[in-house]
């Protein structure tokens, strides 16, 4: 089935990092491995979390990938060994609508061997 069609084929996922510069060099590699074909960085958030027993506040940087679903299991892999957090938050949203020639776009452009991006 044409991707453009069946827009389930395509997720964003969400993930956070602790800083703008990690955020940043984390987004070049999974582009350049043709893992995502989009990575938002957005501006830094605050988290307030329970780990390990305690309340946790700490300023992170939300990033928001683009990729095929047909791609997640190499994205998850690639997040978890480059992550800097022992338990990283790694969140896929299946994209149920949207402007089919993007989505399309999502999905050549994290094909392996696809170069016309």
């Amino acid at each position: 089935m044409n991707s453009a069609k069946n827009p389930a084929q395509t997720l964003l996922v969400l993930t956070t990092l602790p800083d703008h510069a990690s955020a940043q060099a984390l987004a070049t590699e999974l582009v350049t491995e043709h893992l995502a074909a989009c990575v938002t960085i957005l501006p830094a958030a605050q988290s307030i979390y329970r780990w390990k027993n305690r309340i946790e506040l700490t300023s992170e940087t939300p990033v928001i990938i683009k990729t095929a679903a047909a791609r997640y299991a190499q994205l998850e892999a690639a997040l978890r060994a480059r992550h800097p957090y022992a338990l990283p938050e790694i969140i896929a949203i299946p994209i149920e609508q949207g402007l089919p020639d993007y989505l399309a776009w999502i999905n050549r452009a994290t094909l392996p061997e696809d170069t016309t991006c």
